[in-house]
C-alpha cells in the first residue's frame, strides 16, 4: 500500500524535492548567519569580556574577594620574582 504522504506523480515528487530543497537552504541559511554572529570579533571579544566580569564580580554585583586576592597575589609574586632576577644579573 502507497503511504497517503508520498507523492502520486513525477510532478509532484519534483514540486515535493523542490520544497525539500528550499526548506533545507532556508535551515541552513540560518545556520550560517548564527555561526557568523557568534564567530564576529565584536561578539567574541564581548563573551570574554562577561567571562572575565564573572570571574572577579558574583551575580548580585558584589566583588569576588577571593579571586581577585588570588590574582592580586599571583601578580605580585611575578613582580618579585622579576625584580629578583633582575638584582641578581646585575
Amino acid at each position: 500500500m502507497r503511504d497517503q504522504k508520498e507523492p502520486r506523480t513525477v510532478s509532484d515528487q519534483v514540486s515535493s524535492l523542490e520544497n525539500q530543497i528550499e526548506q533545507t537552504r532556508e535551515r541552513l541559511g540560518a545556520t550560517i548567519d548564527q555561526l557568523v554572529h557568534r564567530a564576529s570579533p565584536k561578539t567574541v571579544i564581548r563573551r570574554e569580556v562577561e567571562s572575565v566580569k564573572a570571574y572577579f564580580v558574583d551575580p548580585s554585583g558584589e566583588p569576588r574577594q577571593d579571586n581577585i586576592i588570588k590574582v592580586a597575589g599571583g601578580v605580585l609574586g611575578v613582580v618579585v620574582v622579576f625584580a629578583l632576577v633582575r638584582m641578581i644579573v646585575k
